[in-house]
């Protein structure tokens, strides 16, 4: 069920962003709602299932698959939270659990293919963004609530989902090198999400991380529809 996830051309991008969310919605509908409530321990009420995504509630009608922002649900919500929210329920294996081994991109299962396309349009923009800004992207960590780790000058590891964490390390550059991001996920992330979603779940994570430090974006990041 491939979609064309790494194409960055804006102008092409935004119709077939938009067929493909149509598409994404009609298929949850299809889902067992309750089932899926019940394996990711969801709350629920009649009219609607409710998850976090980094840090963030959203809900989705169970009558007309539409997802939305608990707390604003006039906002227009980006392809990739949309593409994560509705893989993480399709393509979860009932009795998934992370394995608490965490690899770089390329060795993710069946991911190597894509790891240029990850390098050019997740990696880069985020390391240039934050390049002599280190402080910055540790504050805007904090406030995705995300756990401080001892690697890089910055390092800490954020809960997407209760069930899908990412490590993001960032090394900052001086006058020999350039400044460096890294993230790592799961071992067993494919368990939960296709391979090509995760590079919607890195650009999400690393668009969430720009826009709270409120940094000009220096690149494009993948899936970003505006």
């Amino acid at each position: 069920m491939r979609e064309d996830y790494l194409n960055t051309d804006p102008e092409k991008n935004t119709d077939n962003y938009a067929m493909v969310c149509e598409k994404w919605r009609k298929t949850f509908l299809e889902m067992d709602m309750d089932e899926l409530a019940q394996r990711f321990d969801l709350e629920t009420d009649s009219d609607a299932l409710y998850i976090t995504f980094f840090s963030e509630r959203y809900r989705l009608d169970r009558r007309t698959g539409m997802i939305t922002l608990t707390a604003d649900p006039e906002v227009r919500l980006r392809f990739n939270t949309l593409m994560c929210i509705y893989h993480l329920f399709y393509y979860s294996k009932p009795g998934a659990k992370i394995k608490g081994d965490f690899v770089p991109f390329r060795q993710v299962k069946g991911a190597s293919p894509f790891d240029p396309a990850f390098q050019r349009t997740v990696l880069k923009p985020l390391a240039a963004t934050f390049s002599g800004h280190a402080d910055l992207l540790e504050d805007a960590c904090r406030q995705l609530n995300g756990r401080p780790i001892r690697q890089g000058d910055v390092g800490c590891v954020i809960d997407a989902f209760d069930c899908v964490p990412a490590t993001v390390i960032f090394w900052d550059g001086d006058d020999e090198f350039e400044a460096q991001a890294n993230m790592l996920f799961d071992a067993d992330i494919t368990e939960f999400l296709h391979k090509e979603t995760v590079v919607c779940l890195a650009s999400e994570l690393a668009d969430r991380l720009v826009r709270r430090s409120g940094l000009p974006l220096k690149g494009i990041l993948v899936g970003q529809d505006y």
